[in-house]
């Protein structure tokens, strides 16, 4: 009768404990609803403004206590009977309560050195500011690296753009000094607003009209262009927001060469089209949570490689105007590094500038303040266009003459809102090892 009894009760006590587990359901609602309730500070354009937005320790303990209880609650969730549409968000969720826990690791270790933050010209000098720009790292970049591996990325991509600048001045068949006077000509540069409109209503049409080459065929809303009137936008040479692509024409003539490559990365099939492709995707509320500018930003830099696929890049010139802007983002991953890292002064950040580019010293200054103050996020350009750049060479190798560039992209605006380090497992695993 004893032994009936304690069964009795073991049953009792077991049936209790599973009908209080939560499921991931549970789990992911609550998580949501949390992160809601937090209202976390998004990417601001000074990283003073990140590191002190959380202005009280009653602020920052209320997020450690959330984050910590979703570990504790993800813990329990048994990986394995996770569905195809489950797996993402844990895999999601895990990633930035981690992440999370981190920041406010650091946030806590620096509180009481606030003043000395507020009064910094750069992250090398504040506080713990090598953690500090670790952190940013993986916060644009979606992913786990290290300054070292960005730094030596930056070198090579310099290499690169340099290697293609010369090919073209000696298929020109000027001398340096012959092919930078060149660059200079007249001939080069506009003022008039309609001939620079009708300009890029053309590059427009010859895109629209070639698009479908690496392509599949998606709904993409029309994209107006337009004089850009924000001055707060007004030194770089064009941008885009809400189906309209601005080109800027405030204090200097327009250079000509900037127009086929500036088209590609902010209108076709750069940013207008890959924000188009992501609003008739479905994403999961946690997904609609968090954005990482790493995919965004390198998106819209990788689609620049395909200027001749696209009907554009038919001078020398125009060519050659992607190259130049590519060597600048190019020496401003190194350089970001260098400055925000290993603590390059003024002089070297300068020096290492002019080294590196020619023709551009005019806007040296003005990029080496911006890294000063926006740290790692001139980064996310030249990153997350060699990720794309290194799974499209993997599914070369692995799929060889049944390789086709249009399902490749399908592949990458798909999965897009999503941080690299889980892009890179979903793609390896689903894409190169199961072709």
């Amino acid at each position: 009768m004893q032994l009936l009894y304690l069964l009795i009760l073991f049953s009792s006590i077991t049936c209790n404990v599973h009908q209080h587990e939560k499921s991931f359901d549970d789990i992911r609602s609550e998580y949501v609803s949390g992160i809601k309730k937090l209202n976390l500070s998004g990417l601001q354009l000074n990283f003073k403004e990140n590191i002190l937005a959380d202005n009280s320790m009653e602020l920052i303990n209320r997020q450690i206590t959330f984050f910590k209880k979703s570990k504790e609650a993800l813990g329990s969730v048994k990986i394995p009977g996770l569905d195809s549409n489950e797996s993402p968000d844990y895999d999601l969720m895990k990633y930035q309560i981690d992440f999370n826990i981190e920041r406010l690791e650091l946030e806590s270790k620096t509180y009481d050195k606030r003043s000395s933050i507020a009064g910094a010209e750069s992250i090398y000098e504040i506080p713990n500011g090598k953690a500090w720009y670790q952190y940013f790292l993986k916060r644009w970049l979606g992913d786990n690296v290290s300054p070292d591996e960005i730094y030596q990325s930056g070198i090579a991509q310099i290499t690169r753009a340099q290697q293609n600048i010369q090919a073209i001045r000696i298929k020109l068949g000027f001398t340096e000094d012959e092919f930078y006077i060149k660059l200079n000509d007249s001939s080069f540069f506009l003022d008039d607003e309609a001939t620079i409109k009708k300009n890029f209503e053309d590059i427009k049409q010859i895109v629209s009209s070639k698009i479908q080459n690496i392509f599949l065929n998606y709904n993409i809303a029309d994209v107006e262009i337009k004089r850009g009137t924000n001055k707060e936008f007004s030194q770089t040479p064009g941008y885009y927001s809400e189906n309209v692509f601005y080109f800027n024409l405030f204090n200097k003539p327009y250079n000509t060469r900037q127009m086929d490559w500036l088209f590609i990365h902010e209108a076709v099939p750069g940013h207008h089209f890959q924000n188009s492709v992501a609003s008739g995707t479905i994403r999961s509320d946690v997904q609609q949570l968090f954005w990482y500018p790493g995919y965004g930003e390198g998106w819209a830099a990788y689609v620049e490689e395909y200027g001749h696929e696209l009907g554009l890049y038919k001078t020398p010139y125009e060519e050659l105007g992607r190259w130049e802007w590519d060597i600048v983002r190019s020496v401003r991953v190194a350089l970001d590094v260098g400055i925000n890292y290993y603590g390059w002064n003024d002089r070297q950040a300068l020096d290492f500038w002019k080294k590196n580019i020619k023709n551009q010293d005019d806007i040296a200054i003005r990029e080496i303040n911006r890294m000063k103050r926006w740290p790692v996020q001139v980064i996310t350009y030249k990153y997350g266009a060699l990720q794309f750049l290194t799974w499209k060479k993997k599914m070369q190798l692995k799929e060889g003459a049944s390789f086709n560039i249009r399902n490749f992209h399908n592949e990458l605006l798909k999965r897009g809102g999503l941080p690299f380090v889980l892009l890179k497992k979903y793609f390896d695993y689903d894409l190169v090892d199961k072709a």
